[in-house]
């Protein structure tokens, strides 16, 4: 079972301490979340006055940073439309990446999400395909892409409403389809919606993207403490089983 690391997403040092700007902070943050026993890392790159960042100079300084520090492990870049809104944009900052991610996550009800996946496909560069809801899944699932990806990143806490639901509506949809699954959640259902994964038999994720509370309710002071809470819960969700 695969427990991913993200370590830093859209928040900023003025939520916590810790959160990972730089590609050397990112680094550090990387190295201890994979020692904890992360599979995987997955950020949101920054330019230099710390704003998200497509550009293929930033991508390019996080992620030999990160590479230095954690030889061998999968890295993965947000593409976020928020980051760069215009889709022409986006695509042409993509297109011209040289250092490549070992994926990327996207966001399937974004716009332009179909021409971004064929374009990181064509690149060679795995695709995280965001699901938030049913609706979202079945669009992913006509599309002719799914087979193509690296996994689903089932997402229910980033609707309105009742996650638990949304999460029954969306695992419906996708039904008995072979694609690898990851489920994560936000903030306060964060932690039970890594438990449901292990009981569930998904892969999953955590870190400062997700939370900034270890599941006792304290703040967490790194990404490698969330790391090695979630193979806490995962282990005893398997032994439950």
């Amino acid at each position: 079972m695969l427990i991913k690391a993200a370590i830093n997403g859209s928040r900023t040092p003025k939520e916590h301490h810790s959160i990972p700007v730089t590609p050397q902070q990112q680094a550090v943050e990387s190295a201890a979340a994979t020692a904890a026993g992360a599979g995987a890392i997955h950020l949101h790159v920054r330019g230099t006055e710390g704003r998200e960042s497509l550009s293929p100079d930033d991508s390019a300084r996080a992620l030999e940073a990160i590479r230095a520090a954690c030889p061998g492990v999968p890295v993965g870049i947000s593409t976020g439309s928020w980051i760069v809104p215009d889709v022409e944009q986006r695509l042409n900052l993509i297109q011209a990446w040289e250092v490549l991610p070992d994926f990327a996550s996207v966001n399937i009800h974004e716009e332009g999400a179909m021409r971004v996946i064929r374009l990181l496909i064509g690149k060679g560069i795995g695709v995280e395909a965001g699901v938030w809801n049913a609706r979202v899944a079945r669009a992913l699932l006509s599309s002719g892409l799914a087979d193509e990806c690296l996994r689903v990143l089932i997402e229910p806490c980033e609707e309105p409403g009742d996650a638990m639901a949304n999460l029954g509506e969306i695992e419906a949809m996708l039904g008995s389809t072979s694609l690898p699954r990851l489920l994560h959640g936000l903030d306060g259902l964060a932690w039970e919606m890594i438990s449901l994964a292990a009981r569930r038999g998904y892969d999953t994720r955590t870190g400062f993207e997700d939370t900034l509370r270890l599941p006792d309710g304290t703040v967490a002071q790194s990404n490698a403490a969330m790391v090695r809470a979630a193979f806490s819960i995962v282990e005893t969700g398997v032994r439950e089983e």
